[in-house]
């Protein structure tokens, strides 16, 4: 089908190689600009229509196409149209880099209308999402602000009020569930004094900020328009049912299907303050409000809850590596810990007193990726740059055998991640390189099976009870297999179950005590938590961390995350309603890749890339 771009075309689809539509007579446009092939028209406004569209140049990537057509009578009614058309596309260009933006991808003149390119988010908007499976809970709304607000932060930070915040203009991806921002046309670029000054009143009705009403606008007119939103999900109405006229207050509780906590309410009553001054500032305040503990940024002042870094203490710093630490573990007894290293030892060390027991390696090994210790503190595994698995016994550092050495079985790179099983009888191994998990036995050295579907994963973790593994993907998605065996392991199993809401690579994974949940940390700079039986995020912690979550792990008794992070850091997170940070540990000089607690959960260790091994204590 050709679509005609006549703006006031009644029937604008047309068959192959028509030249003039048959509804209108307008000569129809095969490419615009020689590379956008428009399919249909998917909406319309006041200033023209917008269509899909897919670039011819881009295997046909598809691309929001929105044309300026508005239908406005006077010289200074269109000019100010125009400009709000281009300040939609300045808006883009300066904002597309980040992840929950669309990215701007061409801005012309063809035919005498002006086009605007834009990424196509594949997904559905909220209040779709909202007419399709009703009210959204408190946890949805708890996950949406604590998503949504670094987007805000971002926006507001580089001078944009956004103006039209509504579920229509928040749209959840598809493939990993993140939501997106949308529809930058009635943006509002403030310096100096614009924010000052009486403008265009713009803005959906309902949803707008009395001061926005008024022409005026601010960083919190946004955060008020946000407020609006999350009532309106929340109960399943719109803002005209919600807002008492004659009382001029909120009366969004009435109109609840079930309470909310009180700290959520007092935060949106906040949100929604027909007064300015006495409403939420930025969106840095708002994240504060909704996690007291965290470590947040107020504009160029930091504030921190009191319960911090003192509750752990480094106790040692362990040195002896020539090179990155790789990969740390702790033996069941909590006695004894082993580092892998780039520099291709494995070193053994007593935690209590931070001596050097043993040092492990094998010239033809390279670099040890991975290192894993068996139940029975029996028998340790390493993951080496040859491609094979070398078996040590871990009590007088012996080398048992070499795993892989049959060109028929042996992975094709290096060996990324080892972990046992729950007995210890057999090992799983993960190669990015081939994109094979396979299984061994740990006697004999035998190779018993592969997973399938492994392509992509960067990191393994097996569930305590043996019967699950996960795999944290390049593709942004955590897979699952379960229930299968070999003997008593995993045999070639298709995935259970895909997890999809990080927005960049997946680059660890844990599961807590009982194996019914999973943390995972991303390249996105955040962690989720995941209910494995309902295959739902139950949480998300976004934007503590500064760079990527390169590791994360469970205390033992499952209340407390740890992950480290490419920013050097540590952060410690209390499962409670919601996750609280409690702790930032600093210190290491380079990324934290690896982080363990011992089985009592009084210690935690952690690897890095400036060489290192720390020990951390909790102070009581």
């Amino acid at each position: 089908m050709i679509c005609c771009l006549n703006p006031d075309c009644q029937k604008p689809l047309n068959p192959d190689g028509t030249k003039f539509c048959q509804s209108c007579g307008s000569k129809l446009v095969l490419l615009l600009r020689n590379r956008y092939r428009v399919i249909q028209p998917i909406g319309r406004g006041g200033f023209g229509r917008t269509y899909l569209a897919e670039d011819v140049d881009k295997l046909k990537e598809r691309c929001i196409v929105k044309q300026f057509a508005p239908q406005l009578q006077g010289t200074g009614a269109l000019q100010k149209a125009i400009e709000l058309f281009q300040e939609e596309a300045k808006r883009l260009q300066e904002l597309g880099e980040h992840p929950q933006i669309p990215t701007l991808l061409a801005y012309f003149e063809e035919d005498k209308y002006l086009y605007l390119l834009q990424q196509f988010i594949e997904g559905q908007d909220l209040s779709k999402e909202l007419a399709q499976q009703g009210a959204f809970s408190e946890q949805k709304i708890w996950l949406l602000l604590n998503s949504l607000l670094p987007a805000f932060k971002f926006i507001h930070e580089r001078q944009v009020i956004h103006r039209d915040i509504k579920p229509e203009n928040i749209i959840r991806r598809t493939n990993n569930g993140q939501l997106v921002l949308v529809d930058f046309g009635a943006a509002k670029f403030a310096t100096g004094t614009a924010l000052q000054k009486t403008g265009t009143v713009i803005g959906t009705p309902g949803y707008v900020a009395p001061e926005q009403n008024a022409g005026k606008v601010g960083f919190g007119s946004d955060i008020y328009s946000l407020g609006v939103t999350c009532i309106c999900l929340l109960t399943g109405s719109d803002p005209f049912q919600l807002f008492d006229v004659d009382e001029g207050v909120w009366m969004w509780r009435e109109k609840l299907n079930s309470p909310v906590s009180d700290s959520l309410g007092q935060i949106l009553d906040k949100m929604l303050e027909l007064a300015p001054k006495r409403r939420y500032q930025s969106a840095d305040e708002v994240l504060y409000a909704l996690n007291p503990n965290t470590v947040v940024s107020k504009r160029n002042q930091t504030s921190s809850s009191t319960f911090q870094t003192q509750n752990y203490r480094c106790l040692r710093t362990l040195t002896g590596h020539s090179n990155w630490v790789t990969s740390i573990a702790i033996s069941a007894d909590g006695q004894t810990l082993a580092s892998a290293s780039f520099d291709g030892t494995i070193k053994i060390w007593n935690i209590d007193s931070g001596q050097l027991l043993r040092t492990l390696s094998d010239k033809k090994s390279g670099a040890v990726l991975s290192v894993a210790i068996s139940p029975d503190r029996q028998t340790l595994a390493a993951g080496c740059e040859d491609g094979k698995i070398r078996v040590w016994n871990f009590t007088n550092g012996q080398l048992l055998r070499t795993i892989g050495n049959w060109t028929i079985y042996k992975h094709l790179g290096r060996v990324n991640s080892v972990a046992f099983n729950f007995d210890g009888q057999f090992i799983a191994s993960l190669c990015k390189a081939d994109g094979q998990i396979k299984t061994w036995n740990t006697n004999t050295g035998k190779y018993v099976d592969f997973l399938s579907g492994a392509e992509g994963i960067n990191t393994i973790a097996l569930s305590p009870d043996g019967k699950s593994i996960a795999g944290g993907n390049q593709n942004t998605k955590i897979k699952i297999w379960k229930q299968g065996f070999f003997g008593t392991f995993l045999s070639r199993l298709g995935i259970s179950s895909n997890l999809s809401g990080h927005s960049g690579s997946v680059r660890s994974v844990a599961f807590n005590h009982n194996g019914k949940t999973i943390a995972s940390g991303s390249e996105d700079k955040t962690i989720r938590l995941w209910d494995i039986s309902t295959k739902e995020c139950i949480w998300e912690i976004p934007g503590q961390h500064s760079a990527s979550v390169d590791t994360v792990a469970f205390s033992p008794d499952g209340k407390i995350i740890a992950s480290g992070s490419a920013d050097k850091t540590i952060k410690l997170w209390s499962i409670e309603d919601p996750i609280k940070n409690i702790g930032t540990l600093t210190g290491h000089s380079g990324a934290v890749n690896s982080v363990a607690f011992t089985p009592d959960g009084r210690i935690l260790a952690s690897g890095s890339f400036d060489n290192t091994i720390k020990i951390w204590q909790v102070c009581v």
